[in-house]
C-alpha cells in the first residue's frame, strides 16, 4: 500500500489501519530507556509509595508521570 493511501484510510476513518502496520518493527523515537539512580530521602520515599499505593501504581511510575508533567509544564 502506497502512503497515500494509507493516509486516505487513516484519515476517513471508515477502516482500522492497524492491521496495515508491521508492528514488529514499530519504534518510538527518543523512548530508549536510560536508567538513573536518584537518591532520595526515607521521608519522600514513603510519600511516594503512599501515593502510588493510592493509585494503584508502581512508585517509578508515579515518579515518572510528575517529571514527566513538570518537564511538560516547563517546555509550555
Amino acid at each position: 500500500m502506497k502512503a497515500n493511501e494509507f493516509d486516505k484510510k487513516f484519515d476517513e476513518g471508515v477502516e482500522d489501519v492497524v492491521d496495515d502496520l508491521d508492528m514488529s518493527s514499530a519504534s518510538r523515537p527518543n523512548q530508549t530507556p536510560r536508567r538513573v539512580n536518584v537518591d532520595f530521602p526515607s521521608w519522600m520515599v514513603e510519600s511516594l509509595d503512599r501515593e502510588a499505593k493510592r493509585l494503584g501504581v508502581t512508585r517509578q511510575s508515579v515518579i515518572k508521570v510528575w517529571i514527566a508533567e513538570k518537564l511538560e509544564h516547563k517546555a509550555s
